[in-house]
């Protein structure tokens, strides 16, 4: 059964029940769908941070791999941070780091995907999350001016509310 898009619901929050208390939504009556969510963020840093961490001599080590690990794991455990979110068996996450010179510092991306009852945009914006901390953590003593921005969602798929994108509604706050 193929679910048509919706707008979602703004008329009231979906982890809140009639008396105002926080729940976990009943997610067993909706169907199985293929699911995906990507997001971003950034760290802002010195040009000379941004020199020390592509030459690999960061006294931590490999500051752009270990952080790629880190929000991958935090994907993994988004539901024991997140305390209303499912846990989820997820079938992929990725986590891309990238060189910005204009910042200068680091772009993070994460995709998280699963076929699931429900969506995957708290795994994508964690992966992010993290891994901009593990950035931070890894060069602090280096630069503790650096600045972590703009953690957002992206873009998703999948559920009944279809497909969402940042670029396709123009909502770049």
């Amino acid at each position: 059964m193929v679910e048509e898009p919706t707008e979602p619901d703004i008329t009231g929050l979906t982890h809140i029940d009639e008396d105002g208390a926080a729940h976990m939504v009943d997610v067993g009556q909706k169907s199985e769908t293929e699911r995906i969510a990507a997001a971003e963020g950034w760290v802002k840093m010195k040009a000379e941070t941004l020199q020390l961490i592509r030459s690999g001599n960061a006294k931590k080590g490999d500051v752009i791999g270990v952080a790629r690990l880190a929000g991958i794991m935090a994907a993994k455990q988004t539901s024991n941070l997140i305390p209303l979110c499912h846990p989820l068996m997820l079938s992929k996450v990725s986590v891309d780091i990238e060189e910005d010179t204009t910042l200068p510092g680091l772009r993070v991306e994460a995709t998280a995907k699963l076929t699931g009852r429900t969506g995957v945009e708290m795994e994508a914006l964690t992966a992010v999350s993290v891994a901009c901390l593990t950035i931070y953590d890894m060069a602090k003593a280096v630069d503790r001016a650096m600045e972590i921005r703009d953690i957002r969602l992206v873009k998703k798929s999948g559920g009944k509310s279809g497909s969402w994108s940042r670029l396709s509604t123009g909502d770049e706050h």
